[in-house]
């Protein structure tokens, strides 16, 4: 346990789990984990030494990775071997799980659907949390009709459209992560708390015990605590084979956070453009992306624009380029006609001579294939979607983003729609 928090009051304790209050900030809480595995809603159970600091470890990894996304989550940081610190929230007693394929108690109730049946878009199931009768799966209807009240928030249907929503975003960027060590995220389950602000958090933890992952994508290879579930006697030797794989899964976590690595060069012909370009950068990173700004002139510099090009063409990177050139733009079009990495044109227009200024951005020679577009962000989103091909976390920001525009118009079409007028 951490010593350098001032524990409170025990606020819960669970089967694996303890959750404390802070004396100094009432608006965080520490999550102690247990070195207990528990299966059947307790029903099985064993004492499993170094669990608690796997499944820590495993959970600060995950949440880092949603948080980088820019996913809302209540996690704050690691403190210590065994506990992290997140927002104080009130739990929505439901939990929400998504499958990609068909497997485990989704083929017990659904008889005739075959194990591995793939969902597109992911499946996703409710389940109400009540152990005493084993957590009965409960349908949108009922959850609304429950008038769930939680830190003052009554969860009616715009609530359970956003944890939908966010359900999946979860999922497909964890999915894609762990696509990248070739090991695939089959289902997983996750729960919402509502912090002081009103504001719905992913909440609770991610480790070991919230998901099905399969190496290779086979069921044979399963690292998760299904082994555990499937064992009819459980030895020693087992419970070690159980945290073997609970310790691969933790350390394959290290490999899903890279540091940034897609690269956009934003080249402008004259430092006149710098604004433009800033712009450009701006939303670039925000995305994930880390930005060069060079100028050139490919009119009045060619030989120095084609240096410039064979500089990155060596630096074995991944490289989008985006040609900032006004009046007549040679920039992109030499670029274009030089290189195999993408271009995209982003011509600083005026408002009195836009036609004028884009056109020699449009009306290109056969054999090149830049494109164009006007504003600093669509020139940032299209370097991020062409790096997203190939960068998870590219991907995920992307992602997240369309999460916040659907969370965003959900909350004002409700403060609107409950507007006294």
């Amino acid at each position: 346990m951490s010593h350098n928090y001032k524990l409170g009051e025990l606020i819960i304790e669970g089967k694996t789990k303890q959750v404390y209050e802070l004396v100094d900030n009432p608006e965080l809480c520490l999550l102690q984990n247990k070195d207990r595995i528990t299966a059947g809603d307790g029903v099985k159970a064993h004492d499993l030494e170094g669990k608690a600091a796997i499944s820590n470890a495993t959970n600060g990894k995950v949440f880092e990775l949603l948080n980088q996304a820019g996913i809302k989550t209540a996690f704050v940081q690691i403190a210590g071997e065994t506990a992290s610190i997140s927002r104080k929230c009130e739990m929505i007693p439901i939990e929400w799980v998504t499958r990609r394929l068909a497997t485990g108690s989704f083929i017990r109730r659904h008889a005739g659907v075959p194990e591995g049946y793939r969902f597109n878009p992911p499946l996703q199931e409710t389940f109400f949390k009540d152990d005493a009768n084993h957590d009965p799966q409960w349908s949108e209807e009922q959850i609304i009709s429950a008038q769930f009240k939680v830190n003052n928030l009554l969860i009616g249907k715009d609530e359970v459209d956003i944890m939908r929503h966010t359900t999946i975003t979860v999922f497909e960027v964890l999915e894609r992560a762990w696509a990248t060590r070739d090991c695939a995220l089959i289902d997983m389950k996750i729960e919402f708390g509502v912090d002081n602000k009103g504001e719905i958090l992913v909440a609770d933890v991610i480790d070991s015990d919230s998901w099905r992952l399969w190496p290779s994508g086979d069921k044979r290879l399963m690292k998760d605590k299904q082994v555990y579930r499937n064992l009819t006697t459980v030895t020693q030797a087992d419970l070690e084979t159980v945290k073997r794989n609970f310790k691969w899964i933790a350390n394959q976590l290290d490999h899903l956070v890279p540091p940034p690595s897609s690269l956009v060069v934003i080249l402008m012909g004259s430092p006149s453009d710098e604004e433009h370009c800033q712009k450009i950068a701006k939303h670039a990173m925000a995305l994930g992306l880390r930005a060069q700004l060079r100028v050139s002139s490919a009119h009045k510099a060619t030989e120095e624009t084609l240096r410039i090009l064979a500089e990155y063409e060596g630096s074995g990177e991944k490289v989008v380029l985006v040609a900032v050139a006004g009046r007549s733009n040679g920039l992109g079009p030499v670029l274009s006609g030089n290189t195999p990495f993408p271009v995209i044109n982003c011509p600083p227009v005026k408002p009195d001579s836009v036609s004028q200024d884009i056109w020699s951005s449009l009306n290109v020679p056969s054999g090149l294939g830049c494109t164009t577009v006007l504003y600093p962000e669509s020139a940032a989103l299209a370097a991020a979607q062409i790096h997203a091909l190939h960068d998870h976390l590219v991907w995920s920001r992307l992602r997240v983003k369309q999460l916040t525009n659907f969370v965003t118009l959900k909350k004002a079409d409700k403060k609107l729609r409950n507007l006294n007028l």
